[in-house]
């Protein structure tokens, strides 16, 4: 049989297989770790995108055979552990991904052997790891006199050197405060606006707020809805149950995945059957609910109807464009904004939404930079990756001093803010924006 090089057919995915007892089977996961390791030695296209892969083909190259055979099992954890499920090698980079016949599926792979671990050697993952996953926390750090504690103890020097010492969470690492009072407590209801439907995205919309725009910077989730408002478009606030996955997922602890899942599906399927678009605010919790809760329950049909319904906010907001439904009477410039597109942007496959939002302001100069910012979620906080972290999104904060722009820009905020830790005193004028905050600003709307 003729083996083709690469593909031009769109990447497939297949379903994650967690609750079979042989996904968890170490002989397998390293024999499969093992063989995909050794395809990507031969090719080398994702050099450039983190760490994980530098870290194998050193392994390789620098072994005794320089080839896979010369890497002790044992050591492959090393590579395991730099991966941060970003999905970036299978998405842009991989000509080897499903439906070619090398069926090459580096992250799930990780993930795998990242569930494993988990399961099996809980001791690997440190009560800071639990922690820092557990961000419906901030339920209760968000409360006023908490938040108040909580955020002078993050910006104390000396906490944070205890906080590295004990925990490992890099001392220097941007960290995020919380909000006295949460995004779903301050938001206001909906104006009785007419329901408008476009052909391309439903006419009323349901917000999943996210933990971190709920209890760390709720200004998102407002300029979210003045812009809705603002274009006539009902919303609802969706019952806010739990985290939606992400940061559990990225641990391997599917069954806290599973269990999240439970809590968060019922009303949004609810939600989605009665016609609402479901919208994030963060691009993480998005990515959960189009792709990676309906590969670990391909047959569940609530996951599937919200899956259908989720929009990412900007796609969501282009969609309406396209249907002649969004209102373009913008009365502020933006001038120069370097915007960064998050990998679990670039992975729902919808294309530069936010983009075209901010090039179609008058007056607004868009520098776009597609690549990863190193920050990864919780990965880059950590002591022993957060160094690695800064080094991976050096091309994204060096474009942004070379640009000098007024704003700069992620959708995930969490990733804007760890370029700004990057492009520190070089960032001159430039001020962290949210895109969502950049329109409403564009819009001439009251904060």
């Amino acid at each position: 049989m003729t083996v083709r090089e690469g593909s031009l057919e769109a990447p497939t995915r297949h379903p994650i297989d967690w609750k079979n007892p042989e996904y968890y089977a170490l002989d397998k996961i390293l024999a499969e770790a093992g063989r995909i390791f050794d395809i990507c030695h031969g090719c080398r296209r994702c050099v450039s995108l983190c760490n994980a892969f530098p870290t194998l083909f050193d392994l390789i190259d620098e072994g005794p055979t320089g080839e896979l055979d010369g890497v002790p099992k044992e050591k492959y954890w090393n590579v395991i552990d730099q991966c941060y499920l970003c999905d970036m090698c299978y998405m842009v980079k991989c000509p080897y991904v499903p439906p070619h016949p090398w069926n090459v599926d580096f992250p799930h792979t990780m993930l795998r052997a990242k569930a494993y671990q988990f399961k099996h050697h809980a001791a690997a993952h440190p009560q800071r790891d639990r922690l820092l996953s557990s961000t419906d926390l901030g339920r209760f750090a968000a409360i006023p006199i908490v938040a108040q504690t909580v955020n002078a103890v993050g910006k104390s020097a000396a906490a944070r050197a205890v906080g590295e010492k004990v925990m490992s969470i890099d001392k220097a690492a941007w960290v995020p405060s919380y909000a006295p009072r949460k995004f779903t407590s301050a938001a206001p209801k909906s104006k009785a606006h007419p329901v408008r439907e476009g052909t391309r995205a439903p006419g009323k919309v349901a917000i999943f707020a996210t933990c971190y725009v709920n209890y760390n910077e709720p200004a998102i989730g407002l300029d979210l809805l003045r812009i809705l408002d603002h274009n006539e478009v009902p919303y609802v606030m969706a019952d806010y149950k739990a985290c939606c996955g992400m940061p559990k997922l990225e641990l391997g602890d599917l069954e806290s995945v599973a269990a999240l899942k439970e809590k968060n599906m019922p009303g949004l399927a609810r939600l989605a059957r009665e016609g609402y678009a479901i919208i994030t605010p963060v691009p993480s919790c998005t990515l959960m609910f189009k792709q990676e809760i309906p590969l670990m329950f391909p047959d569940d049909p609530d996951v599937i109807a919200v899956r259908d319904a989720t929009f990412d906010t900007f796609e969501y907001l282009m969609a309406r464009q396209r249907d002649g439904l969004l209102k373009t009477d913008f009365k502020q410039p933006l001038g120069k904004v370097a915007y960064h597109v998050p990998c679990h942007t670039r992975v729902q496959k919808m294309g530069l939404k936010t983009r075209e939002a901010l090039e179609s302001v008058p007056g607004t100069e868009v520098l776009t930079i597609e690549r990863c910012s190193g920050h990864a979620g919780t990965w880059g906080v950590k002591k022993e990756f957060h160094q690695t972290a800064l080094k991976i999104g050096r091309p994204v904060t060096r474009q942004i001093a070379e640009f000098a722009p007024d704003y700069f820009a992620s959708d995930c905020e969490l990733a804007g803010h760890h370029l700004e830790e990057g492009v520190g005193e070089n960032k001159g004028r430039a001020k962290l924006r949210h895109p969502i905050t950049l329109l409403r600003m564009a819009y001439g709307l009251p904060d």
